[in-house]
């Protein structure tokens, strides 16, 4: 769990950064699928593929079925929640999204899905963690300035992307 204590945190990390750490990992459990993955998806000699495999399978789009290479750094943004929050376990709202679901979810819920989600880049995820406050979530995601942050106080969950960074939504209580 030392892992990102030693990194810098910009992103992306490089290869003399990734050398100095050890095990990464994450637990999540997707609320639509109630699968669960316990993961080292990093070790000292960078990210581990056959986990990003298994990572990209639990995080594929649950309507479709569809599989997407999700960007690692989100996997990076997540562990260093996970420490700063000191909860391990995120429960999975929305990872990647086909086009089609995205379309979907567009007319179903209306403005709150972005037309180009990043959802459909593989470089977003929607998130609870669980035994902390989203709000806490929310603030910590936010200190770590490392992509876009929006803020789902009604539904009680986080986005977080590897995309520029911004805020949106409720950012205060």
């Amino acid at each position: 769990m030392k892992c990102l204590a030693t990194l810098p945190l910009a992103l992306p990390f490089s290869s003399a950064s990734a050398a100095s750490v050890g095990s990464c990992q994450l637990k999540f459990h997707h609320t639509h699928t109630d699968e669960r993955l316990a993961i080292a998806f990093r070790d000292s000699s960078g990210y581990i593929n056959p986990a990003l495999e298994r990572l990209n399978w639990l995080l594929r789009d649950h309507v479709s079925g569809e599989m997407a290479s999700i960007d690692p750094r989100l996997f990076d943004i997540l562990h260093a929640l996970s420490l700063s929050c000191g909860s391990e376990t995120f429960e999975i709202i929305s990872a990647y999204r086909s086009p089609t679901t995205n379309a979907m979810l567009r007319k179903t819920k209306g403005r709150g899905v972005a037309k180009h989600s990043l959802h459909m880049d593989a470089r977003a995820i929607d998130v609870r963690l669980v035994g902390s406050n989203t709000a806490r979530l929310r603030d910590a995601a936010v200190a770590l300035g490392l992509g876009g942050v929006g803020y789902y106080p009604k539904s009680d969950f986080l986005h977080v992307d590897t995309g520029d960074v911004r805020v949106w939504g409720a950012m205060r209580g």
